[in-house]
């Protein structure tokens, strides 16, 4: 009956939303968002993580008609405000500093921003290098498909890109350059992985196990791969199931801002246009 009764309420109090309703709730919502995003990579966020599941246990006993558990939540509930304030007093005063200041823009993500132009130097640098010298190298940058199974059949490293680690790696004497390195959120997270091979019988002769095993994991997912030749020296691009060949250094650079400082990419475009079908 309590069940019905809420289901009712809820009912009710759709019908009765008025625009000045939906503005309210927009700002509570951006207000959270705001506390999330400020949080998210500091201790508190596990705080507040207990708080919503205390909320939502106590709505669900008062739902349910547990009175003597409700009535004690709800005594806890009354005093959480003051417990929030003391819990999170270094990020409010942080917060309040930054609206004091003009400063309304998140760190983090200024941090993150930095750090992936960092990852995009030291890549373009050391497969440039790499091309230079006919190193083969094969490079994959994970996208929304995970690839977890890839990973592990290699070695995980978690490592941030640097030039020389990458050279290291794919250097011919090391046991992990026959294998693919992964990139995932601007960071080495493994190496010497195997990628499966493309079975389509259009691929080019002259392409090589590199090439082959590039189509055949952006065949599978929508991961982009970069290929640097062992006998050539160029370097190519894979994404979709096609390969782009030659690609040059303005070009290489534009391809990884694309795929990893997360903006729109207008170089895959222009490339297309270039694309060798497999």
């Amino acid at each position: 009956m309590q069940i019905e009764n809420f289901f009712y309420t809820i009912k009710n109090s759709i019908l009765e939303i008025k625009i000045l309703d939906i503005v309210d709730i927009l700002i509570v919502a951006f207000i959270l968002y705001y506390v999330i995003k400020l949080t998210r990579k500091t201790r508190a966020v596990q705080v507040l993580k207990g708080v919503g599941l205390f909320v939502l246990f106590a709505a669900i006993c008062d739902l349910i008609g547990l009175t003597t558990i409700s009535w004690l939540l709800s005594q806890f509930l009354s005093v959480a405000a003051m417990m929030l304030v003391i819990l999170f007093q270094p990020e409010l005063r942080k917060a309040f500093e930054k609206v004091g200041t003009g400063k309304i823009i998140d760190l983090n993500v200024v941090e993150e921003n930095v750090i992936e132009q960092k990852a995009v130097d030291e890549l373009h640098k050391a497969i440039l290098k790499l091309s230079m010298h006919k190193v083969g190298a094969l490079i994959v940058f994970e996208k929304k498909t995970g690839l977890r199974d890839v990973i592990e059949s290699g070695t995980e490293i978690d490592a941030k890109v640097s030039a020389q680690l990458i050279e290291n790696i794919f250097f011919k004497n090391s046991p992990l350059h026959d294998g693919a390195m992964i990139i995932r959120n601007a960071r080495i997270t493994a190496a010497g992985c195997f990628l499966p091979m493309s079975d389509n019988k259009n691929v080019s002769a002259e392409l090589g196990t590199r090439h082959r095993a590039a189509l055949g994991v952006s065949e599978l997912s929508d991961c982009y791969v970069i290929i640097v030749s062992e006998e050539t020296g160029v370097i190519s691009v894979a994404n979709e199931g096609m390969l782009t060949r030659y690609v040059d250094s303005k070009s290489l650079t534009r391809v990884l801002e694309s795929v990893l400082l997360k903006e729109t990419s207008k170089v895959m475009k222009k490339l297309k246009k270039k694309k060798v079908r497999k």
